[in-house]
């Protein structure tokens, strides 16, 4: 993005960053947890319950790279160290079940992170609204595909 670009954004830029590289590593946490769930998840109905992990990590992934993108037109750099991701995430833990067979386990999981990056989402679509067009839009695609998600997740629950 050029100076103009940046120069018609109405908020603090470096705080705008910031909160966008957390919402940058909840999307590559995500990812790592649903691939990875993906692979492990065993018993009635797993093979089904797979695909739809997969195909929401591709989702999460390509979330991250959206949001990549931004950080870096608005003159930053998305955090480069995968170590570093996990503490700059909103989501603080997402607890896995033991049991590889419990798929209620792991869905519920992954909506407990939905909801919490769907209030992240929302908190920054009303700091951005009129402020940061660009932004705004950008969150409120990833908002809406996060909604979805969620409602992925609870459809499968029942």
């Amino acid at each position: 993005m050029g100076k103009k670009g940046r120069e018609i954004v109405e908020l603090d830029i470096k705080k705008l960053i910031e909160e966008l590289n957390r919402m940058y590593a909840d999307e590559w946490l995500a990812h790592f947890y649903l691939l990875h769930a993906a692979h492990v998840v065993s018993g009635i109905n797993s093979q089904e319950i797979a695909e739809v992990f997969k195909n929401s990590a591709s989702g999460e992934l390509s979330h991250a790279d959206g949001i990549a993108e931004r950080i870096i037109q608005l003159g930053g750099m998305p955090i480069p160290k995968i170590e570093d991701l996990a503490n700059a995430s909103h989501i603080k833990k997402i607890n896995l079940p033991r049991e590889t067979s419990d798929l209620k386990g792991f869905i519920k999981a992954f909506l407990e992170a939905e909801r919490t990056v769907i209030d992240a989402y929302n908190d920054l679509l009303k700091k951005t609204h009129q402020k940061d067009i660009v932004t705004h839009e950008l969150i409120e695609h990833l908002l809406e595909e996060e909604v979805a998600d969620e409602e992925e997740l609870e459809n499968l629950l029942g």
